[in-house]
């Protein structure tokens, strides 16, 4: 996955830890669905994101694991469908942030995405 990552990130070869809240990934793509494999930090048993998409929140195109205000948990690592888009697919702007320091999202090979900077 390329992109921008906001905030204090630890980034290594497979997966990027965030170091200090608040955080956020961002990146332009062009598919139907968006998943991202995510993993709370060991130390708590829920952890809260919001998604955004094109600067406003899902709606109808928000994926099985966030609500269509963008709110979503992370409970377990493991793949979270967040974005899924009603009709076509078309290039859409994807925000996810984070309030909560130590979430590890892992990079993803399943999509290509071009990359919004900060």
């Amino acid at each position: 996955m390329s992109g921008g990552l906001g905030g204090v990130w630890n980034v290594g070869a497979e997966s990027a830890v965030l170091q200090e809240a608040p955080g956020k990934i961002a990146f332009r793509f062009h598919s139907r669905d968006l998943h991202m494999v995510l993993a709370p930090p060991k130390t708590v048993s829920l952890y809260a994101f919001r998604v955004k998409l094109d600067g406003a929140t899902a709606g109808e195109d928000h994926g099985v694991d966030c609500n269509a205000d963008g709110a979503g948990e992370i409970r377990q690592p493991r793949m979270y469908q967040l974005i899924r888009q009603k009709g076509r697919a078309r290039d859409r702007l994807f925000e996810i942030e984070f309030l909560d320091p130590a979430l590890k999202p892992f990079r993803s090979r399943s999509a290509e995405v071009a990359s919004k900077e900060y």
